[in-house]
Parts: structure tokens; C-alpha cells; sequence
């Protein structure tokens, strides 16, 4: 069985290289696309979506940024299950930092090249909120294009999705960017940050071993 994998916003799939799977799982992982200007999500989801072979059976996977969009894809490719690690399920589970974004449009008005330094204020802030622990944080955040950061963050803050059914939820108890209070998961990661797939990778593959098979 094929498992489609998407990482996390500005993420290859270097930050998920320590989990396992079981030796019958084809993991596919989908890179990242640059938005066209202006791309609509759905558009952008639909060109997502492409590298999808849905003439058979297969598994959909996503983290954080990539949960959101694994769970758009089902809407357009169903897959037998899906698992979104460090998400949420719908934007009702959005923190209070992530809604004010939306509710002041914060993002628009920051400059595009406040996004494209690797050194600026934005990857401190991510090394903060994701593991300030992690001395190689910034290793695992390879997509840099500062209209992709921008126009990613931009669509996270505006995300408006309900709940569909047997979306799978593994969650990290000291997640600051979707804290687990916000969330029922399926799955609780004890001790660990947003980093989890990364940090806890061995708990995290024998859960995902007993998902798909």
C-alpha cells in the first residue's frame, strides 16, 4: 500500500526521516510546490493533489501545515485512512495566536522579505514556538521561498474546514502551535513539543505501524 506524505510548512521530508513503517508501506513523500501568484487554496491544493495515483488504494499522512492539506486532498482523492500529526481537524481548533492572525490579517501586511532570511526575526520565532531546544531546528526547514512562507501562513490563519470523519489526530502534549487543549486527538505524544515526529520518532512509528498495515 502507497502512504502519501506531506510535511510541515517550510519542511522537506528530512523532519520525518526517523519515523518507521511497516515493511509493506510505499512512502511517498509530496514536496512542497511554490504558489503561483496569487494561487487560490483550492488551486493550489488541486496541483497538491496531482502527484496522487488514486487508480488504487492508498494512505494519506500529513504534518502540521501538511496535516491541512492532506485532509483538502480527501475531499478530492479519499484515501482507506489518514493521519495528521501536529494538526488540527478543523479551524475551531485554531490557537488564539493563529485567530488573531486571522482576524487582524496580520500576515498581508508584513514585508515579503521578513520571510526569506534564514538569520531574520521569523526563523528565531520558529526555533522558539517549535523547539528551542532543537540546536538543528533550522536544518529541517529547507523551503525557504519567502512568498511560499508568507502566502502558506497567510492560508493557515484563514483555514475554515469542518470536521470529516476518521481523521486520525496524534498530538504532542506541549505543542504551542496548536496546543492539545483545543483538540480531542486520538493520540497524545507525552513530553514533547511540535518536533515530535522528529523528537519522539520511535513512540510515534509504533502507533503509526498499528495504522497502517
Amino acid at each position: 500500500m502507497k502512504l502519501y506524505i506531506i510535511s510541515g510548512l517550510g519542511a522537506d521530508e528530512k523532519v520525518l526521516e526517523k519515523l518507521t513503517f511497516n515493511p509493506e508501506i510505499e512512502v511517498i513523500h509530496i514536496p512542497w510546490l511554490i504558489p503561483n501568484l496569487n494561487e487560490e487554496f483550492s488551486d493550489y491544493v488541486h496541483r497538491m493533489a496531482e502527484s496522487i495515483d488514486d487508480s488504487e488504494d492508498f494512505y494519506l499522512m500529513g504534518y502540521s501545515f501538511g496535516g491541512i492539506l492532506v485532509q483538502e486532498i480527501q475531499k478530492l482523492k479519499p484515501a482507506n485512512k489518514i493521519v495528521i500529526l501536529g494538526s488540527i481537524r478543523c479551524d475551531a481548533e485554531k490557537s488564539k495566536f493563529i485567530k488573531l492572525g486571522e482576524k487582524t490579517n496580520a500576515i498581508k501586511y508584513i514585508p515579503k522579505p521578513f520571510f526569506g532570511n534564514s538569520s531574520s526575526v521569523l526563523y528565531m520565532f520558529l526555533k522558539k514556538i517549535f523547539d528551542s531546544k532543537n540546536a538543528n531546528l533550522l536544518e529541517y526547514f529547507r523551503v525557504k521561498d519567502p512568498y511560499y512562507l508568507k502566502w502558506s501562513m497567510d492560508k493557515v490563519a484563514k483555514w475554515k474546514f469542518d470536521k470529516i470523519p476518521d481523521v486520525i489526530q496524534i498530538l504532542a502534549d506541549k505543542d504551542i502551535v496548536f496546543p492539545i487543549k483545543n483538540s480531542q486527538p486520538d493520540f497524545v505524544i507525552k513530553n514533547a513539543t511540535h518536533l515530535f515526529p522528529l523528537t519522539k520518532a520511535k513512540q510515534v512509528s509504533e502507533i503509526l505501524k498499528t495504522i497502517f498495515v
